[in-house]
């Protein structure tokens, strides 16, 4: 059974200890799969464009049942581990069925892994598995997801290089990794999934990917900008998405956020130039203007 307590244990157990107790979690879910549920939901992206606040905002609803990590990452690196692996990470049908009975609503779970949406074989393999899911998107100012991805890397320690220099070699490091991943099923990019940081902003090819496969009406777009300036309103509306009755906060701690020195200003007006007709794509997609531009 899978609560909040469970994710506030888990924060304050020792990294090595984690990772122990993650592969025992993962090995039980496993073994009991077939009394599991699969998700409903998937928050699909992007990466640090506010998916942890959103999905931490979500498991605390009344009738929606945590997964046992908030990204299983299943669709894009751990496809091979097969449907009981992934199923396993839900709760079992009889925890839902329990909660429905005490809250008298249509209980419902899901995850969030932020690279299904710039992954090239996730929504294939998630329109194969689960075709009915509802799905979230949120999307940033590109400019603004871009240097908060450069800065997540640094920390993780997955980027050694300076901000421009990191820009400038991302051409060279994604150099026909898309293509390697659409021919080996179980490649994993380490250049891809880490130093993708403009390519992860070009949000309309994404988009027309996922819709290729899902029609329009199982999306829900969230601005985050929006978002974070009006969560009450933005979390009203992926809920009455999702099918669950509105439920009020007197809190919203924005979670895994982090403050940057900002960058040099004529690099940011040309990340701004080069974006500009990718988010006019976007806009005319989505029939909406988000106001990414130099001056906002």
């Amino acid at each position: 059974m899978t609560n909040l307590a469970d994710f506030a244990l888990r924060a304050r157990v020792p990294r090595p200890v984690k990772g122990f107790v993650k592969s025992g979690i993962e090995r039980y879910g496993s073994a009991t799969s077939r009394s599991r549920v699969m998700p409903e939901y998937v928050i699909a992206g992007g990466q640090r464009c506010g998916t942890t606040s959103l999905y931490q905002y979500l498991i605390e609803h009344p009738a929606i049942g945590a997964a046992t990590t908030k990204e299983v990452h299943f669709f894009d690196v751990n496809y091979e581990r097969g449907v009981d692996w992934y199923r396993g990470h839900f709760p079992t049908a009889a925890y839902v069925r329990a909660i429905g009975r005490r809250t008298g609503m249509r209980p419902t779970t899901g995850e969030a892994s932020p690279y299904y949406l710039y992954h090239p074989r996730a929504p294939y393999r998630l329109a194969d598995m689960l075709p009915d899911a509802k799905l979230i998107v949120m999307l940033r100012d590109p400019v603004s997801r871009l240097v908060s991805h450069y800065h997540h890397e640094v920390s993780l320690g997955h980027e050694d290089q300076p901000f421009q220099r990191a820009i400038e070699l991302e051409s060279d490091r994604l150099a026909g990794e898309e293509e390697r991943i659409l021919r080996e099923p179980t490649y994993h990019s380490y250049a891809h999934q880490h130093h993708s940081y403009f390519a992860r902003g070009l949000y309309a090819d994404q988009l027309e990917r996922w819709l290729s496969v899902f029609p329009r009406e199982r999306f829900l777009v969230v601005e985050s900008r929006r978002f974070f300036k009006d969560p009450t309103g933005e979390l009203d509306r992926v809920l009455t998405f999702l099918g669950l009755p509105v439920q009020r906060r007197a809190e919203f701690e924005a979670h895994n956020a982090r403050a940057y020195a900002p960058i040099d200003e004529g690099l940011r007006d040309a990340l701004y130039e080069r974006y500009a007709s990718h988010n006019d794509r976007l806009f005319a997609l989505l029939d909406e203007d988000f106001g990414w531009k130099m001056n906002a």
